[in-house]
């Protein structure tokens, strides 16, 4: 063979060992890509849940002080808030 097939055997060696090294990283960045969106869906399920247990501790609290004979007034107050906070939150999901 002459200088310029080898020359040219060697650059397409070159470029199928790219091109494979460029479908491996397209299957690891396809991956990756899967792997960010469940861990983007595992967070949003943990915030849910954080949310209702702050939710749900600030009703524990809430009663708690009412059971301990704590004023009466405050109490009301906070289920008024969180009356408040769902009928904003019903008028956001109905559109009004």
């Amino acid at each position: 063979m002459s200088r310029t097939d080898d020359h040219i055997n060697r650059i397409n060696e070159k470029l199928q060992l790219l091109l494979k090294s460029y479908r491996a990283l397209q299957k690891e960045n396809e991956k990756l890509r899967i792997d960010v969106e469940q861990r983007k869906q595992e967070e949003k399920l943990l915030r849910e849940k954080m949310l209702v247990l702050q939710q749900e501790s600030e009703i524990v609290k809430a009663t708690s002080e009412v059971n301990e004979g704590k004023a009466k007034n405050e109490f009301e107050k906070r289920i008024n808030n969180y009356i408040r906070e769902i009928d904003q939150c019903i008028a956001m999901l109905t559109g009004q």
